[in-house]
């Protein structure tokens, strides 16, 4: 499989974009195609023993910033990394692009150069959350805003597929982000929704609120895009200023500074299941190719994990299941 990754997206790139494909590709047999300024990344790949895996660079003039206008940027800079990996996957030259850049523009470019699925409306990005009975699933968290009933529908039979093939669920329970747990509760298009995914064949329990999210009532959370990217971002605020808070109140006393060394494995392993470069990215459902996107702070931890996502989602045929069950 040829990953395409493009090495000048996020905070941190090149640098962090090329010490994550590295990795990747020195635990797979999967090439990694670097997209970006040519000679800023071949100078990055120096600091590792690169010669020997599969990791080569494709040349790209341009880069679209993080604050740009996604669909103007994209018509304006065709030769940009984001542009130019996801033709690669539309040229047949590789098979996934990840990007850590303008998640709006990864967006862009994958509705204008690879198209949607038959059957979607619009594309969902998917992420995968950690809760009390495992991880779960929250789609869409900022590909849409207004999202139809419609929509709604086919985001749950999106998410469906994934926790069924990536995360071994059998049959994942689909819940409906609301205000409350009657069926009569929402908007318009919520509601609407609601008699949709009820005559739908899902395993679908109903409306779901916030805080039922991380209790793992459901397995898949389905919700508009904006409510979605507020909720996934409010939720990142409250897991890295809790491990703030704690940090600070255990260094105020000795005695819980001993406690602390009793309790550290255990508190390693909750601050591991809250990190979300453990997950990598959240792949774009619905749209005729694989595209993950990744946090704009993400490290080559997280780069590491996103090529593995990708790789994953093409292996699993989950494009191939989504057309077959729209």
């Amino acid at each position: 499989m040829r990953i395409a990754v493009d090495a000048m997206g996020g905070d941190y790139a090149p640098a962090v974009v090329v010490e994550g494909a590295v990795q990747a590709a020195k635990r797979s047999s999967h090439e990694i195609i670097l997209v970006g300024d040519e000679t800023r990344i071949k100078r990055e790949l120096k600091n590792y023993r690169a010669s020997s895996i599969p990791v080569s660079v494709h040349h790209s003039s341009e880069v679209i910033g993080m604050d740009e206008p996604p669909a103007m940027a994209c018509r304006q800079k065709k030769d940009s990394s984001i542009m130019v990996a996801t033709r690669l996957i539309k040229e047949g030259s590789a098979q996934v692009m990840v990007s850590a850049g303008n998640s709006g523009a990864v967006m862009t470019s994958a509705l204008m150069v690879l198209g949607r699925l038959p059957g979607v409306d619009r594309p969902a990005i998917a992420v995968s959350i950690p809760t009390l009975k495992g991880l779960g699933l929250i789609l869409d968290v900022g590909a849409n805003v207004n999202s139809t009933a419609r929509d709604l529908l086919q985001f749950a039979v999106m998410g469906n597929i994934y926790m069924k093939r990536i995360m071994k669920k059998e049959i994942p329970r689909i819940g409906l982000l609301s205000i409350g747990v009657e069926e009569a509760k929402g908007d318009e298009a919520t509601v609407e929704a609601h008699r949709l995914l009820r005559q739908s064949g899902l395993n679908f329990i109903g409306n779901v609120e916030g805080r039922d999210i991380l209790k793992g009532k459901a397995d898949v959370i389905v919700c508009d895009g904006f409510v979605g990217n507020i909720l996934l971002k409010f939720g990142e605020g409250i897991a890295e200023e809790f491990v703030n808070l704690f940090r600070e109140e255990i260094l105020k006393y000795p005695l819980r500074k001993m406690a602390l060394m009793l309790l550290r494995g255990a508190f390693r392993d909750i601050k591991r299941k809250v990190d979300y470069t453990e997950y990598g990215g959240a792949p774009l459902l619905g749209v005729d190719g694989c595209c993950v996107i990744c946090h704009g702070s993400s490290n080559a931890k997280a780069i590491s994990n996103a090529i593995r996502v990708g790789a994953e989602f093409v292996e699993k045929r989950i494009n191939q299941q989504i057309k077959e069950s729209l």
